[in-house]
């Protein structure tokens, strides 16, 4: 559940209310741009759940989750800066606050990390729904590190939803499995990968933000190559190293593009559909058919999540001035 395109949802929002400030007439409910949005939301989670069944093939194939962490990273790097970069943006790598930028690629390197070597074990269903745990992670977070404390009803929501992670990752299925360590490992990383980006947004440029994504985790796994580096034994798998990192850079551009045409409180919901891609991409290609527990925990974090999604919507409604 990716969160590049945050800060570019953002000056979307922004824009829109200039224009409503200076008289613009508002869209209309129907606008045809929204539709679009939506549809290239519901894409998104398409690219995101194959990003995941491809390195868990990869895993199944023997290759080193590092390697495919690598990889993903690699192939990223070589398709944003072919676009963002220096050349063709001048400014692009000025950053105010370039500490902050190397902690934020790092996080979102240690998140992708360990959801590859949690899904050398876990289900692809598995590992995402505890993902989808981050945003409540975030909700909790915030409060001491942006000084955005929660209501009452986001606790609660937050509590709600960390019940359905215990549900999931309960002790007798975490002696089973312990790769659901590294599941909430990948969850605490995105979590504060998010918060560190709403932070940034403050500083920085989309593009700056962006342009710094991969670069610190390519840096760090660059020196281990020469020890991780196994020939791939074929050219199918070659196929699926360069495809995690084309899955994972159009599941992102996807999300860019839709929140420059629709809102992001109607787009955000739509991303929980990457557990059904998840699921369907399980069965398909693993043969993997949840659990009842796994299930019912998925359940459970997607309705506190489109309860803190519906509690923020109505919170900005009522913050806007009365004509």
């Amino acid at each position: 559940m990716p969160a590049d395109h945050d800060a570019r949802a953002q000056g979307a929002n922004l824009a829109q209310g200039a224009n409503l400030a200076q008289g613009a007439t508002p869209a209309p409910r129907r606008d045809p741009r929204r539709l679009v949005g939506i549809a290239l939301m519901c894409a998104a989670p398409v690219f995101f759940a194959s990003l995941d069944a491809t390195g868990k093939r990869l895993a199944a194939e023997g290759v080193d989750p590092l390697l495919t962490t690598f990889m993903r990273y690699a192939v990223n790097v070589a398709l944003v800066t072919a676009v963002l970069n220096p050349v063709t943006r001048p400014g692009v790598a000025q950053t105010r606050r370039l500490p902050l930028q190397v902690l934020r690629s790092l996080l979102l390197f240690g998140s992708t990390a360990c959801n590859f070597l949690a899904l050398r074990s876990l289900q692809l269903a598995e590992t995402v729904s505890i993902q989808f745990a981050a945003p409540l992670a975030v909700a909790l977070l915030a409060g001491p590190l942006l000084g955005e404390w929660s209501s009452r009803l986001r606790l609660a929501a937050v509590a709600t939803g960390f019940l359905g992670v215990l549900v999931i990752v309960r002790p007798g299925a975490l002696a089973a499995q312990p790769a659901m360590l590294f599941s909430l490992g990948n969850m605490l990383c995105y979590a504060l990968y998010l918060i560190v980006t709403r932070k940034l947004a403050a500083t920085d440029s989309s593009a700056t933000t962006v342009f710094y994504t991969g670069l610190a985790g390519l840096a760090v796994m660059g020196p281990f190559l020469p020890w991780i580096w196994t020939a791939p034994a074929s050219a199918a798998v070659w196929a699926m190293l360069v495809a995690v990192g084309l899955f994972g850079t159009a599941g992102h551009f996807l999300l860019v593009l839709a929140h420059a045409r629709a809102p992001a409180s109607l787009l955000a919901p739509l991303i929980y559909t990457q557990i059904l891609w998840s699921m369907l991409l399980g069965a398909w290609l693993f043969g993997d058919v949840p659990s009842p527990w796994t299930l019912l925990g998925a359940l459970i974090i997607v309705a506190s999540g489109l309860v803190l999604i519906g509690e923020d919507r109505i919170a900005r409604r009522w913050a806007r001035p009365r004509a």
